[in-house]
């Protein structure tokens, strides 16, 4: 992008063909986007959680196993993590895609893999959330109760501790056992009914262009849905300031620009030219 906020000639005339044939688009978001609203990705040292004396990390506190020997301290950490995410605020990438699904309504759709609600906040409602959504808890027990709202349970810390009012809060209404947070573990497989697996990937199927913007690909349907538009040949635009697959991708495709950068300076720019 030049100094004057103008777009590379190559990705312009990329950008334009796909809005001349009024194509379909679809934008897949990952850490990089909430980054920007001062969310932590939660792989580093900000992810690190003390249960005892032993220092847990992120792979390790984000799983069934882990919830089912400590549903207190997986609690603890999501509570702790989800405080977090509701003191942000959208930034300028997730407006520009709330004005790219105005603009285009039904030919567009957003695959994000964050679970804070930036998105949802900022506007966007084409929205398939394949890790899941903080805002939304469920029966860990799948006894059939309806997903529900997570309750408010106050700002948190990692000193804060776990108390009988929690596990009463934190319980199904219908069964009585714990609820859990509406996230995918790393234990677990994508599906349909929580993770919207099979409406991410028929998106992707009839896109004429996918927009990526801040994943590092180190999730097994992100790469599908890349991988499945590069093999297609649908036009392929990675928005990132490090190197990572899809970048690579966009390289090796006739119709990919590997765009670096930050998705608030980049993605208003993009939006601009698509709905120009």
């Amino acid at each position: 992008m030049g100094d004057d906020g103008t777009l590379e000639p190559r990705l312009a005339a990329l950008l334009e063909e796909v809005r001349a044939a009024r194509g379909r688009v679809v934008a897949l978001t990952g850490a990089g986007i909430s980054a920007e609203s001062g969310i932590p990705t939660f792989r580093g040292a900000e992810g690190y959680w003390v249960v005892g004396s032993r220092n847990y990390m992120p792979q390790e506190m984000a799983t069934r196993e882990m919830f089912d020997r400590r549903p207190d301290e997986v609690w603890r950490w999501y509570l702790y993590r989800f405080g977090v995410c509701r003191g942000a605020q959208p930034n300028a990438g997730h407006r520009a895609l709330v004005d790219l699904e105005r603009a285009l309504g039904e030919r567009f759709t957003l695959v994000t893999q964050n679970i804070d609600g930036l998105h949802r906040r900022a506007g966007s409602r084409r929205v398939f959330s394949i890790h899941g959504d903080a805002a939304w808890v469920r029966c860990a027990a799948a006894c059939g109760q309806p997903r529900l709202e997570q309750p408010d349970m106050g700002p948190r810390d990692g000193a804060t501790p776990f108390t009988a009012e929690d596990r009463r809060r934190l319980s199904c209404p219908a069964c009585g056992g714990w609820l859990r947070p509406h996230v995918l573990w790393f234990d677990e497989c994508y599906d349909e009914e929580n993770y919207s697996m099979q409406s991410a990937l028929r998106a992707a199927g009839a896109a004429d262009l996918l927009v990526v913007v801040g994943t590092s690909g180190a999730t097994n349907l992100p790469m599908q849905i890349g991988e499945l538009c590069w093999r297609r040949g649908a036009a392929l635009v990675d928005v990132n300031p490090e190197e990572n697959p899809f970048a690579e991708l966009a390289r090796r495709s006739e119709r990919g620009f590997s765009a670096r950068g930050g998705a608030g300076a980049r993605l208003p720019g993009i939006v601009a030219a698509l709905t120009r």
